[in-house]
């Protein structure tokens, strides 16, 4: 796979960090896709696709009191295509102690097994995703060396974003450089 030069000054770890798909990725699962990776070490990795909202209810995929964290009409968004029925919870917390871990600023995972009323009083707003994505030791890494993903610093608003299917643009975008130009390339090149 051909794609865009491997970024020098890119963290070692990918934790915390948005992953782009690159314009060659053509893999369906992640074609165009932004993910905030979870976790990144030697034993491999894991992401959630920021920008793929589904049409079910989060109400009516998770049980009380965690659907409760996120609006009446709030969706699932298709995290990855692993164990997609696994449901993980990211939240803009305010009590930043609550969380089971930070990703970036005061956004971290839930904690499913927290407490109900503390985790009410501790979120200021949350989004939950069916699946994630996950890469075994070292695969990640190679995925990277060939241009499939583009490392870009996260913000936290990337994680509630209002308008999910224009991250991939806005996060090559703000990238800058060459990555404005991919950022307006179309689906298919081959319409260009």
């Amino acid at each position: 796979m051909t794609g865009p030069a491997h970024d020098p000054d890119a963290p070692a770890s990918r934790q915390g960090r948005l992953l782009v798909a690159s314009p060659t990725l053509l893999d369906p699962n992640f074609q165009r896709s932004v993910l905030i990776m979870l976790e990144h070490n030697d034993e491999g990795a894991l992401g959630l696709v920021l920008n793929r909202p589904l049409e079910v209810l989060v109400s009516d995929a998770l049980p009380d009191p965690l659907s409760d964290l996120c609006g009446s009409e709030d969706v699932v968004f298709q995290g990855g295509p692993v164990q997609p029925e696994a449901v993980i919870l990211l939240a803009e917390f305010r009590d930043p102690k609550e969380a089971a871990s930070l990703i970036v600023g005061d956004v971290g995972v839930v904690d499913p097994d927290g407490d109900p009323a503390a985790l009410r009083a501790a979120v200021h707003m949350a989004r939950a995703f069916g699946g994630y994505a996950g890469w075994g030791a070292g695969q990640l890494e190679s995925e990277i060396a060939e241009g499939a993903w583009i490392d870009v610093a996260p913000r936290a608003e990337d994680i509630f974003h209002h308008e999910p299917g224009a991250l991939w643009r806005i996060a090559l975008d703000r990238k800058g450089g060459r990555f404005r130009l991919f950022a307006r390339m179309p689906a298919d090149p081959s319409l260009n």
